[in-house]
This record gives structure tokens, C-alpha cells and sequence, in this order.
């Protein structure tokens, strides 16, 4: 029996259940986060895996049909935000544009930087530029949005425009939204990088890993965002499977960092793995000499750490307080002044990252600083700091 009019309207071809469109969505949802992460994101931008060529088009497709955007412009948007992070031209940085305007109207600022089409030819190269890129996916992206609204309300009747509606606002929401806002404003961080990235969730599961985006933040080109045990990419579970069956090919991973016992003097594997894992030195930074010292100077002033030194300013003293507001680091500065061992800590954290950051082709003459930096820091009588130099000589890249 056919279908009546009524029913074409209220079910569509297909007469779902609620819990059939349900599943519908979650799988339609799911393709397109995979599309963005696998495809336009770790493949695309950064170059850290590469596809076959059917599954590459397919992404390409689905993005197409599911979001109309354009990968050539999503790549440069996305390299540019990397390379002015945190900035006035980054398209996207909470720190610059407010959290208020990044969350709610992350669409209409993605929608100004495609408008910037210097920025695009530069950052966007290497992006697919073949037939079916000049003549149907660049020029009529607008028709795949089109094109799924009619497949969806044929299939599925008005539920349809529904599913349409919710698979419209999937992207725009999580990932400009999300990720772009509160991916840079809310969470925890593993690596102090040099910028305020978070990662949101150590499960990375419901965006494709995209919540794990410090660690994105600290090795843009690694395929794989989970840096812990503990963490979750789902994304990088995709990676692995479709690699088993060839369909994927890693190129690039994080190095892991392993600590070799005993080293007396800083070497060449000390810089090498030193360079690869600046932020993690950072990080060990933070950890193993400002919260020891902090702690120290609590127990002598009889206070409580956040009596002594208010959270957000502690946060501070890793990045001489760049994400704070004028007042407050002029707070922190006049606060570490008074304070000489804290002052000399500073001092030692900054000459180390000047080190690490500063870009020289001279290996033997940064390793020179690294050792002499090492020495002065084993010889100030702060035990913090002469542990972090021992741990530090013993920085190697794990096999």
C-alpha cells in the first residue's frame, strides 16, 4: 500500500520511529565532526595523516553537503589562527574578541575572515584545487545544505527539516563555538603553551577529540591529541582503524618524552628533545619550581597559597602574567620584586624560554647556553630549581 499524502508529509518515504531519527542524527553528526577533524583539521591543515583518495573525497563531500564549507578556506582560517594566535588577527581568540562574542557568533567571524581572500591564498595552499573544487564544491557551496534538505524532508517528511535544522547548527555551534571559545577561556591545560588554548574534557569524544585542544595547541601536526593515559581521542581511534585498514597513513605523532638518569651536562639529545617539548619544559617549570617555592613562601608569611598570591596571578608567573589585566600584572610584578628568591626563579624561567623560542641555526652555540644555563641554575642554592636542572639534562626524545 502506498504511502498517503499525510503520511509523506509526517514520515516520508521511510516512516521513522523517533529512536531510528535519532540514531540518523547521531550517525549524520558524527560523519560530519569526523569530516572536520579528520579531513580538514589533522589532514588538511596540518598535514598529519593522509586518507585514501576515495575517503578523502567523501569528507570532502560530506563537509560539502553538511556545512557548504569550502576546505581551501577552512585550512587558511585554521593555519592563520595558529600562526597569530591569541592576537588581534586571530580570527577567532576569546583573549582578543571577548568569550561573549567568540561562543554566540563564532559563524559571523569565520564569516569575515573567508572575506579576507589575501589570507586565504596564503594560508590555504596545498588545499584541493581539482575539477570538482573549481566547478561544484567552491563556487555552488551553498547547494549542499539545499541538496540535504530536500533528500532529508523526502526521506524522513517534516522530522526531516527537523534532523536538517539540528545538523545546521551542529558545526557552528561545537566547533565555533565550543572549541574556538570555551577551547580558549575553560578547562584544564597539560602544556603551558604560548597562548591560553584548554583542553576541555579529557575524553575526547563527543567533538572527535577536538576537546583536547591544549595538547592540539602544544603539537599542532601530531595526528593523535591525547597526550595521557588518561585521555581519550576518538578521533585518533578512527585514524587507527581505518589505517589497519589502509585507508589512513600516519605521518606525524607527538615525540614522547622520556628522562634519562645521570646526565651531567646537557647534549645534543637534551636540545633536541628540549625544542620538540618546550612547552612540557614549561610546564615542569610551573610544577616542580613555582608551586614548591609558592608553598614555601605561604608556610613562612602564615598564610594560605591563595591568601599569599591569588590563582589567576599564579598562573601569571609562567608567562610574566601576559593573559592578565594591566592592573593585576602590575600587581604580580611589584609582588615578585619584593620577594628576591621568587625574583631570581622568574629571571631563570625567562632566560630559559628566551632560549627555547628564539629561532637560531646554530646548535652549538644554543646547547653552549643550555649547559651554561643549567650550571648557573645548579649553583643559585634554590633546591627547586637545581632539581628541574637535573631532570632537564636528562630531557631525551623515547625511541
Amino acid at each position: 500500500m502506498h504511502p498517503s499524502l499525510i503520511d509523506l508529509l509526517t514520515g516520508g518515504l521511510l516512516q521513522f520511529g523517533w529512536w531510528q531519527l535519532l540514531l540518523v542524527l547521531l550517525v549524520c553528526t558524527q560523519l560530519t565532526i569526523f569530516s572536520v577533524t579528520l579531513y580538514l583539521h589533522r589532514s588538511q591543515a596540518h598535514r598529519g595523516v593522509d586518507f585514501h583518495p576515495l575517503l578523502n573525497h567523501f569528507f570532502r563531500f560530506w563537509t560539502w553537503l553538511t556545512t557548504s564549507m569550502i576546505t581551501k578556506e577552512w585550512v587558511a582560517i585554521h593555519r592563520k589562527h595558529h600562526a597569530k594566535v591569541e592576537t588581534d588577527q586571530d580570527p577567532h581568540s576569546p583573549q582578543a574578541k571577548g568569550i561573549g562574542k567568540v561562543f554566540w557568533q563564532g559563524v559571523e567571524l569565520y564569516r569575515q575572515a573567508r572575506r579576507q581572500r589575501e589570507d586565504i591564498a596564503q594560508y590555504g595552499r596545498g588545499a584541493p584545487e581539482d575539477w570538482i573544487e573549481r566547478r561544484l564544491y567552491t563556487p555552488l557551496a551553498s547547494w549542499g545544505p539545499v541538496t540535504l534538505l530536500a533528500v532529508q524532508f523526502a526521506l524522513f517528511g517534516l522530522p526531516g527539516i527537523a534532523l536538517w535544522a539540528i545538523q545546521m547548527a551542529w558545526i557552528p555551534f561545537w566547533a565555533a563555538g565550543v572549541i574556538n571559545g570555551l577551547g580558549h577561556w575553560w578547562g584544564y591545560r597539560n602544556f603551558e603553551s604560548a597562548d591560553t588554548s584548554t583542553n576541555l574534557t579529557p575524553w575526547g569524544f563527543w567533538i572527535g577529540g577536538e576537546e583536547l585542544h591544549n595538547n592540539h595547541h602544544a603539537f599542532p601536526s601530531s595526528a593523535r591529541f591525547a597526550m595521557r593515559r588518561w585521555e581519550l581521542d576518538i578521533g585518533w581511534a578512527a585514524i587507527k582503524g581505518l589505517e589497519a585498514l589502509r585507508l589512513a597513513k600516519v605521518l606525524r605523532v607527538a615525540p614522547r618524552l622520556d628522562i634519562r638518569p645521570n646526565i651531567a651536562v646537557p647534549d645534543a639529545d637534551t636540545l633536541r628533545a628540549l625544542l620538540s617539548h618546550r612547552f612540557q619544559a614549561m610546564t615542569d617549570y610551573q610544577r616542580n619550581v613555582f608551586r614548591p617555592a609558592l608553598a614555601e613562601e605561604a608556610a613562612i608569611a602564615g598564610q594560605k597559597l591563595r591568601q599569599l598570591l591569588p590563582g589567576r596571578m599564579r598562573r601569571g608567573l609562567v608567562d610574566d602574567g601576559r593573559w592578565l589585566k594591566p592592573e593585576a600584572r602590575d600587581a604580580l610584578n611589584r609582588w615578585v620584586a619584593q620577594r628576591p628568591r621568587m625574583q631570581a626563579l622568574v629571571e631563570h624561567r625567562k632566560r630559559l624560554a628566551v632560549l627555547l623560542e628564539t629561532r637560531s641555526h646554530d646548535a652549538a652555540e644554543r646547547l653552549r647556553q643550555l649547559q651554561a644555563w643549567c650550571k648557573e641554575a645548579e649553583e643559585s642554592g634554590i633546591a627547586a630549581l637545581q632539581a628541574y636542572s637535573q631532570r632537564l639534562k636528562g630531557y631525551a626524545l623515547a625511541h
